[in-house]
């Protein structure tokens, strides 16, 4: 071997060195900064899902606004109830689906993969007041139907022990810790549901039940005092307004 080649072999082991030490050094650093998170860093082992009974559910949701993320935050801490083995139950008023929808959403498969999470959907054909060639007396009977299905669903909760364990697959109509009624507040809005009609079904609903109402651009100010959280999801920016339409993933 020349002195040039061991030079060069010199050198090449001290660059892969500082490599390694970079490397190392980069290594360290990321697992101090993951030791700093609450979790340590550590992703925990999913546990299997059984019933369970919420100990501090009972309070009265709405989600309103003119920002994408009401129905998305609802279905959300929906899986999240179920992930802890409570029953969940989507009603759904307003959304029957439209040309730029597909029948078959994403959350609908989604929540079929889930245990203890149901859904409905009680909608008709395109959006009341919309020039899309939907009638406005199906919309009206459509949701006379469903806020009749939520005080259904209600009662059902009321005869039900919610401070126990339901079973994951039961009949909603026999008792869930947690029940959305996506849109409603819409509805109500559009004078499709009265909304004093919505405030009597939380004032009547039982202690234990969470539930959780969403919709409407106009701020619902009938349930001020009535609703324990009252979220208004805001509109800064939105791509409609742009001319994009529903995309597959995110708004279905």
């Amino acid at each position: 071997m020349t002195t040039d080649d061991t030079d060069t072999n010199d050198g090449d082991a001290a660059a892969s060195s500082d490599e390694t030490t970079a490397t190392s050094a980069e290594g360290d650093e990321s697992a101090a900064n993951r030791a700093r998170t609450p979790g340590g860093g550590a992703a925990p082992e999913p546990e299997p899902i059984e019933p369970a009974a919420p100990e501090e559910f009972g309070l009265v949701q709405a989600w309103w606004g003119d920002g994408k993320g009401k129905t998305t935050a609802a279905m959300g801490m929906g899986f999240r109830a179920a992930g802890h083995g409570y029953r969940v139950h989507m009603l759904q008023f307003m959304k029957g689906g439209a040309d730029s929808v597909e029948g078959v959403r994403g959350e609908y498969n989604a929540i079929a993969a889930m245990p203890g999470f149901s859904y409905e959907n009680a909608g008709h054909y395109g959006w009341h007041g919309l020039l899309d060639g939907s009638g406005d007396d199906e919309h009206a009977a459509k949701a006379s139907a469903a806020f009749e299905r939520a005080e259904e669903l209600v009662a059902g909760a009321g005869d039900a022990d919610l401070t126990e364990p339901l079973p994951l697959n039961g009949n909603p109509d026999e008792g869930v810790h947690m029940l959305v009624l996506d849109e409603v507040l819409y509805a109500a809005d559009r004078g499709l549901v009265d909304p004093d009609d919505v405030v009597a079904l939380a004032e009547s609903k039982p202690e234990n039940l969470e539930l959780v109402l969403t919709g409407s651009h106009a701020e619902p100010a009938y349930l001020e005092g009535v609703a324990d959280l009252i979220t208004n999801v805001r509109k800064v920016a939105h791509p409609f307004d742009a001319g994009h339409r529903a995309r597959r993933g995110t708004e279905y």
